[in-house]
């Protein structure tokens, strides 16, 4: 209510409002107070109308609410919500103001629980990415001619009938093998580890599919499993993911070589298609035979011009013998030449130095004559001193101390050796040492008497 204060003035009415005032008033009220947020609840009354636009009621075990998602927002939802699915939507609160019922505008709808499964998928997606699996670099590039093809996925998916039509359509000479495992439910994740595990311990596959088809976030949980991507990075050969549809993304995608879309299209990835195989090999066939003729043509115009410059053999003998005779002469010729040149330059040379030398016969007399008188002269010396060296021997020989002792004499050392020749050198009770001719002896001196004057 609206009241005046001026003073004096009578109070005054009230204000009116319409209804639809009214309701546009609440609405936007509901809408400044409530901005967006998650609200959970059960799917019931839920209807498609021909516009496109989705009308149901949410409701939980005390409450229900009326519920719209328009067409721009239901067409990217992903699944279409049934009666009695626990679902989560991010929602809008507001009054339809035309009846005045209070209504939840939807932004976005999720199956109850995805968004602790989506936490969950992105802290494990970190978690890889640091640890390196996700790394490009480490990804392997698939081969060139594919062989054999393993798949794994469940023998009653839609897939598996997509894949094996595909590579029938494509590439019917590529073996496949077919490793089974369930891709949902209770204990899947681990089936699908080992089914990878298999194929990778057999080594028989040149590619390795991992696939299924499309579902919710909860029918997909098996490929977001931590071992299902360690065991699809340990795989020795390229893995390539096909799980879900386009819009579908799990951690077996981000770890895997390649990642298709969908099953078939991890069908048309893994091998080329025999067509192509068939259309290159045609056209390398077609560039061999051209090359081929092109040089049978190059050699058959070798051969044309190689017999136009063929002769008889005899002519070609009689012609060669005929080179070889002016080849003779001309080799004997510059053989001669250089012979007889070297012969008159040589005769040359010895008229010259016969020229040029000088007389030696006198000085050759002169050389005999000294060499005699060297001769005659060296000999005399060598007597004259033959004759000095025994007359100087003799003399040695007359004062060798050795011929002195033979004739009696003695030689007396004292213990050091030294030659005793007075008798004051010697001491009573003392050694000497006596040298005589024949050896040598030790003498003790019992007495010294020094000689009489």
């Amino acid at each position: 209510m609206i009241f005046d204060d001026t003073p004096g003035a009578a109070p005054s009415a009230p204000p009116v409002l319409a209804v639809s005032a009214l309701n546009q008033a609440v609405a936007r009220m509901l809408e400044r107070n409530f901005p967006l947020i998650w609200v959970a609840g059960e799917v019931s009354n839920f209807t498609r109308a021909a516009s496109g636009h989705w009308y149901f009621t949410l409701k939980d075990d005390g409450a229900q609410v009326r519920a719209v998602m328009f067409k721009g927002r239901s067409q990217y939802a992903g699944f279409t919500p049934r009666e009695g699915d626990k679902v989560e939507v991010r929602t809008l609160v507001t009054l339809y103001a035309p009846r005045g019922d209070y209504q939840l505008n939807v932004e976005s709808i999720r199956r109850a629980g995805v968004g602790n499964l989506y936490e969950a998928f992105l802290r494990l997606k970190e978690k890889l990415e640091q640890e390196g699996l996700f790394n490009p670099a480490r990804k392997r590039p698939l081969p060139v001619f594919t062989r054999c093809v393993g798949i794994v996925t469940s023998l009653q998916a839609a897939a598996l009938r997509d894949i094996l039509s595909t590579l029938q359509r494509r590439a019917p000479h590529v073996r496949i093998v077919l490793y089974p495992t369930p891709v949902q439910g209770d204990g899947a994740a681990a089936k699908i580890a080992a089914a990878v595990t298999t194929a990778s311990e057999r080594a028989e596959c040149d590619v390795l599919l991992v696939c299924r088809g499309g579902g919710s976030i909860e029918d997909l949980w098996s490929f977001n499993d931590e071992n299902v991507a360690r065991a699809i990075v340990a795989c020795p050969v390229p893995v390539i993911s096909g799980v879900g549809h386009e819009t579908d993304f799990t951690i077996a995608d981000f770890a895997a070589d390649l990642r298709a879309p969908t099953p078939t299209a991890a069908a048309e990835l893994c091998a080329t298609p025999r067509n192509d195989w068939i259309n290159l090999l045609q056209g390398q066939a077609s560039d061999l035979t051209r090359a081929f003729k092109r040089h049978l043509a190059e050699r058959g115009q070798t051969v044309d011009w190689l017999s136009r410059r063929l002769v008889s053999p005899s002519a070609y003998i009689n012609h060669e013998r005929v080179k070889l005779g002016a080849l003779q002469a001309r080799l004997a010729h510059a053989t001669r030449t250089p012979l007889n040149q070297a012969g008159f330059q040589l005769r040359h040379l010895r008229t010259r130095l016969q020229n040029q030398l000088p007389d030696t016969r006198h000085l050759r007399l002169q050389l005999n004559d000294q060499s005699r008188r060297m001769s005659s002269a060296i000999a005399s010396v060598t007597q004259r001193q033959r004759q000095w060296l025994a007359a100087q021997t003799a003399q040695l020989e007359l004062l060798n101390p050795q011929r002195t002792l033979e004739r009696g004499y003695a030689i007396v050392t004292n213990n050091k050796g030294q030659v005793l020749r007075k008798p004051s050198q010697l001491q009573p009770r003392s050694t000497v040492t006596v040298r005589l001719a024949g050896g040598s002896a030790d003498v003790d001196i019992a007495g010294v008497q020094p000689a009489l004057d």
